[in-house]
């Protein structure tokens, strides 16, 4: 949803009006759109959620968002269809298909998601967040970046936090809910740094509810000063501040990492989609920004020495930072914009 809005807010900017189209669920995540921009809710599905009777009715369910979008697109008219992927965005693009309205897709992944696949050949443009991007074949894309949150671009370039005296600060992210194996891995590998570093380290982890109280308690046994919470509202302030970044490799927080500068430790998600948090961290990896460590290969001593690698090499931690900041595109959600007005000529 972030994309969508920073495209929206661009939009408005440059004097357009904007109507985004998105299904129940996908309305309650649009508080921080701007109130100029209409909210249209039509019918989607998909077939990951619910029993088998919901799961046989996904068919109809579509093709009624798409009656209701291309009924909306005849009464009201769209000069460019934007869609960000996930099923809530099917029935606008498959009704920009159908009554041949120009239209786009952005993937923020390296990988495309399900619904971005089918329709990459369906549409005019391919804007991809992560570069390079994996894409069938013929199809062209063109590499925008990932939009970051205004919050974000306040501390593009911020200077790297002096490492030689005072707290070191590490944040630990592992998506919006906190990762398992992040709990269960990292704060062993930060209680085994040498005593000597311990007392200098102040940590934010994010951590799923269940586990919040035995991620407290180990670093309290450690007496490593620690502040853990499922969600941080100031990830901008604490990644600004952080010496370390350690989290999944989603393709918000390898923007956010890349547009701040700071060195990282990335743990792609196993599960995912065709592996897309790789592809989405190769960039920084490749750049020197980042160290990649697979989840089969998570291990408490391995990433405990790379921690304090990094930690203790002030030089080659504000290397890193300036390695991660060479890949960022601050001006992704300009770069959108300008495909948007493209189409429109």
């Amino acid at each position: 949803m972030f994309p969508a809005q920073a495209l929206a807010e661009e939009m408005l900017k440059r004097g357009w009006r904007v109507t985004l189209s998105t299904d129940a669920r996908g309305a309650r995540y649009t508080s921080g759109f701007p109130d100029a921009v209409a909210v249209t809710e039509v019918n989607s599905a998909t077939f990951a959620r619910g029993g088998l009777l919901t799961k046989a009715l996904v068919p109809l369910t579509i093709l009624a968002g798409i009656a209701a979008a291309k009924w909306r697109f005849l009464i009201d008219r769209p000069t460019v269809v934007a869609g960000f992927g996930g099923y809530p965005s099917i029935p606008a693009i498959a009704a920009a298909w159908a009554l041949r309205i120009p239209r786009m897709i952005h993937e923020q992944n390296g990988v495309l998601g399900r619904v971005n696949q089918v329709f990459a050949r369906r549409v005019n443009t391919v804007a991809c967040g992560t570069w390079p991007t994996a894409l069938p074949s013929g199809v062209t894309g063109t590499h925008t970046g990932n939009p970051v949150r205004a919050a974000i671009l306040d501390q593009h370039k911020a200077p790297y936090p002096d490492a030689n005296d005072g707290p070191l600060n590490i944040l630990i992210m592992g998506g919006s809910q906190g990762a398992r194996i992040l709990s269960d891995i990292v704060p062993d590998a930060i209680t085994r740094l040498p005593d000597a570093l311990r007392p200098r380290l102040h940590v934010s982890h994010q951590a799923r509810p269940e586990d919040l109280a035995r991620v407290t308690d180990a670093y309290t046994l450690a007496t490593i000063h620690a502040d853990v919470q499922t969600f941080f509202n100031d990830v901008p302030q604490r990644m600004s501040a952080a010496h370390l970044v350690i989290s999944r490799a989603g393709a918000s927080s390898v923007a956010d990492v890349s547009i701040i500068g700071r060195p990282a430790i990335l743990i792609p998600f196993a599960a995912a989609t065709a592996d897309h948090q790789t592809a989405n961290a190769k960039g920084l990896v490749d750049a020197g920004g980042a160290l990649l460590i697979a989840e089969s290969a998570l291990d408490p001593d391995a990433l405990s020495k790379h921690i304090h690698a990094i930690l203790t090499d002030p030089d080659r931690a504000r290397q890193m930072a300036e390695n991660a900041l060479s890949t960022g595109t601050p001006d992704a959600t300009e770069r959108l914009a300008a495909l948007v007005e493209q189409l429109a000529e």
